[in-house]
């Protein structure tokens, strides 16, 4: 007698999800950090997520309407459900940015190559230099490597640009690192009543920035102008190019190297970046142009 189908699938394993699909995971919080940033906070409706380094990122999809590359901002390790923080800009984003909390979004990956901090030489200055919505993908790098300083690491420094003062992003994380020693200043684009900071692009603060540049790591992660020009001021004061890592950031569709949409040169970004050297890779590549 044939089996019926019911029967026949009973015995088997549930089939595994590849990398294609992505795996439900339920908003456990939702923060909001400027007029158009949330970041939400994520937990596998089944298991534990997978782990992740720094500055990795995840495919995210709202259900219904698409899918899209968000960076991940917390710290690998870090009690708590991992967080992607969300730039409200076209419509996924901004299906994503209005999920509640208690709804479900599609999550695949981590995906892409990490900013090394391990591999920063012991005692070395550390140097972010990032525009916006780009803290985040060193949010947590951050949150490391000023707990590392702690214990006798070397000086951190974080340079942010922002828009403007009400749109400075992650300011409790910002004012949580300068009072643990970090070096942290912020500059804006446009300033406004009762602003006493600095105006001006955040390149700008570099020549006051009293680190080593001898002997010193440096990562950049923002529009990718500001981190062109950030290279370029860094490789000025002296640092070394090949120790200068930027995140590139291009049109991100599969995660895993196949679609071929965010190809720049000889590099697929979703599988060969983000995080690329500047000397020698990205100080060529950005004179490519974006599709």
């Amino acid at each position: 007698m044939a089996m019926t189908a019911t029967a026949e699938h009973a015995g088997r394993p549930a089939p595994q999800r590849g990398t294609l699909s992505p795996e439900p995971y339920r908003v456990t919080g939702r923060r909001l950090e400027g007029a158009d940033v949330v970041t939400l906070a994520l937990e596998p409706h089944h298991g534990r997520p997978p782990t992740f380094a720094h500055g990795q990122f995840n495919m995210l999809t709202a259900f219904g309407v698409g899918e899209i590359a968000i960076s991940i901002s917390s710290a690998p390790g870090a009690p708590g459900p991992i967080e992607h923080s969300v730039r409200d800009v076209g419509a996924v984003t901004h299906a994503l940015c209005r999920t509640p909390i208690g709804a479900t979004v599609g999550v695949r990956g981590p995906f892409g190559t990490h900013w090394d901090v391990d591999d920063i030489e012991e005692g070395a200055d550390v140097v972010m230099v990032v525009g916006g919505i780009g803290l985040a993908p060193l949010r947590g790098a951050l949150r490391d490597l000023v707990d590392r300083r702690r214990s006798g690491g070397g000086r951190v420094f974080v340079l942010a640009g922002m828009r403007s003062p009400d749109q400075i992003l992650f300011a409790e994380d910002l004012e949580e690192w300068r009072r643990s020693g970090a070096h942290v200043a912020v500059t804006v684009d446009v300033g406004a009543p009762g602003w006493q900071g600095p105006v001006g692009v955040v390149t700008s603060l570099l020549p006051d920035t009293p680190f080593d540049p001898t002997h010193c790591a440096a990562f950049a992660c923002g529009p990718e102008i500001m981190m062109r020009f950030a290279a370029r001021a860094l490789v000025d004061r002296g640092v070394d190019p090949r120790q200068i890592r930027v995140s590139l950031e291009r049109n991100m569709q599969c995660g895993v190297g196949l679609c071929g949409h965010c190809q720049l040169g000889p590099l697929l970004v979703c599988r060969d970046g983000p995080v690329v050297p500047y000397g020698g890779v990205a100080d060529r590549l950005f004179m490519e142009r974006q599709r």
